[in-house]
């Protein structure tokens, strides 16, 4: 145990944990390796010396009448041999020296120190990664393994499951890729980090990192509306009347929105201006269609009239683009062309 004090000390300096903890910790190492040793039932205190290191211990005896259980038990005569003072329920202690304690002491100390720098060094990034939930990385795959890809971040390992993937994207080991932060769990042998290249949030994060005026506060994103390596509606707004958020987003010739495109794979952005006006909204989110009329036939719930010729490209293939407008804006939409509206007139 020679020089433990100041092995504690600087284990706790390097670690970043607290020197109370550790000592604490080995204190009620020490109690359990005494009745581990020399006794389950025995009841002891353990003192341990912060300055000079020196262990000392004390086994417990509860003062009674008769006595039942000689390891934790003294009678009250005996006691009052002892001193006089002492009465029934009262708890005297001997100074014991085992043998051999000092070599189990050392034992126990190095398990505790060793555990608690592990404890300490998971909650750590743990709590490093927890605060980052939610936020975009940019990390190298470091393996593969049943569909999972993994990415090293240095002090951890983050995976990617097939559930978050990107539909039809390869990934390879050593690329590196930009991924969200979809999940931080704390585990018993290392925080549980989960990426996804799917969620929502990735586009968001991805508008704030390559779009100066989102990133700035200047333009809003209201909501965000994903397929995952299909397609992907967004809907902005300006807080000033002179900046036109959707140029801002798209870019000189396209090439902001084009870097996030790339990103993703080739993934389809619309990007179409929010406003309070519904109609017009749910006009904007069916872009690139062209609409004639909307009439809400619930609080929320859309009649929507198109020109035959733009019948198809509002629903989209498969109904996406219908799909996607009605996500995006919160409305039930049901698109109608003119000459079926003129039919049931």
């Amino acid at each position: 145990m020679d020089n433990i004090v100041e092995v504690i000390r600087t284990i706790a300096v390097t670690k970043d944990i607290p020197e109370d903890v550790l000592f604490e910790s080995i204190q009620a190492a020490l109690v359990t390796a005494f009745k581990k040793n020399f006794g389950s039932n025995r009841v002891a205190r353990i003192e341990f010396d912060k300055e000079t290191g020196e262990i000392q211990v004390f086994s417990q005896y509860r003062v009674v009448e008769t006595v039942q259980e000689p390891e934790n038990e003294i009678s009250l005569q005996n006691a009052k041999e002892i001193d006089v003072n002492y009465e029934l329920d009262d708890v005297v202690e001997r100074r014991e020296e085992p043998e051999d304690f000092g070599r189990i002491s050392a034992m126990a100390a190095k398990q505790v120190v060793v555990q608690r720098i592990r404890e300490a060094e998971r909650s750590s990034i743990y709590e490093e990664f927890k605060a980052r939930e939610h936020e975009l990385i940019y990390a190298q795959i470091q393996r593969i393994s049943n569909r999972v890809v993994y990415f090293n971040l240095g002090k951890a390992e983050a995976a990617l499951p097939p559930k978050e993937q990107i539909p039809g994207e390869r990934y390879r080991v050593g690329a590196r890729l930009r991924c969200y932060i979809a999940q931080v769990k704390e585990e018993t042998k290392a925080p549980e980090i989960i990426l996804s290249r799917t969620h929502p949030g990735l586009i968001r994060r991805l508008f704030e990192l390559e779009i100066p005026e989102i990133n700035e506060g200047e333009v809003l994103i209201k909501s965000i509306a994903r397929e995952a390596g299909s397609r992907t509606k967004i809907s902005v707004f300006s807080r000033s009347e002179d900046l036109d958020p959707v140029g801002a987003c798209v870019g000189p010739k396209g090439t902001r929105v084009a870097m996030i495109v790339d990103e993703l794979g080739g993934e389809k952005i619309d990007i179409v201006e929010y406003t309070d006006d519904d109609a017009q909204y749910i006009e904007n989110a069916l872009s690139p269609a062209k609409v004639t009329r909307v009439d809400f036939l619930t609080e929320k719930n859309a009649q929507v009239l198109v020109p035959d010729y733009q019948l198809s490209l509002a629903i989209g293939k498969e109904g996406q683009n219908a799909r996607l407008a009605a996500k995006l804006t919160g409305f039930k939409i049901d698109i109608v062309s003119e000459s079926a509206m003129e039919e049931e007139a």
